[in-house]
This record gives C-alpha cells, sequence and structure tokens, in this order.
C-alpha cells in the first residue's frame, strides 16, 4: 500500500498529493510559514519558507537528521523563514530552492516517497 500524507495535526484529514501541494501554498498566501506532514510510516516532510525560498526536509522520524533540497548554484543567504514558535531564521541559499520547485519536489515525494532524480538533494544522516 502506497504512503499517504496529512498535515500534522490533530484531526487533518489526507489528502491526495496535488490537495496537498494546493493547501501548503494557501497556508503560505494565510502567512503560515512552516509547515510538517507526517505519513502513514511515520515519517516527516517539512516546508519551511520565506514566500520566495523554501527548505524542504525529509526525515525518517522525530529526531532524524534527515535530508533536505538542494540548490548548489545558489550563492548568499535568505531571511524571513518565520517558525511556527514565532523563532526568525535564515538559511544558506544553497540550502533551499525556489518556492515553486520547493512545491513540485513535496508533489513528487507525495506521489512517490522520494525526491524527484533531477532535484539536488542532501543527506545529512
Amino acid at each position: 500500500m502506497p504512503e499517504s500524507w496529512k498535515f500534522d495535526e490533530d484531526g487533518a484529514e489526507t489528502l491526495a498529493a496535488d490537495e496537498t501541494v494546493d493547501e501548503l501554498g494557501a497556508r503560505i498566501g494565510r502567512g503560515i510559514l512552516e509547515s510538517w506532514l507526517i505519513s502513514s510510516s511515520g515519517r516527516l516532510l517539512a516546508v519551511v519558507t520565506n514566500t520566495e525560498r523554501a527548505m524542504v526536509m525529509l526525515l525518517d522520524g522525530i529526531g532524524d537528521p534527515g535530508e533536505h533540497a538542494t540548490d548548489p548554484e545558489a550563492a548568499g543567504f535568505s531571511e524571513g523563514f518565520i517558525l511556527a514558535n514565532g523563532q526568525h531564521d535564515e538559511y544558506p541559499d544553497e540550502d533551499t530552492v525556489p518556492l515553486t520547485d520547493a512545491l513540485q519536489i513535496v508533489r513528487r515525494i507525495l506521489i512517490s516517497g522520494n525526491p524527484p532524480a533531477d532535484a539536488p538533494w542532501q543527506v545529512d544522516r
């Protein structure tokens, strides 16, 4: 049975990949810049954005250092990544991707369980 994903909140329902990406975009539009999804197998998918770039992380579970999408050609830093607890973060651009790319990466993970083969990716384990 394929993995299913839902937003990691009490009572959140499982949505299809396209619906989840649409909801993620809507959340960002409402100013919710940190979102976590949990899979039926316990994996976690995090997206933290500043509305231009996003950090996309995939973890095997709580406490796993995980892996994340990268943009090896990017230089500099971006700020404005606001976590749910109000913390403001700044990340190297090479550790984030443009938001449109992030949403496509998330969609592929939701469908196949893996990031796209052509998406640069760093394992942090």
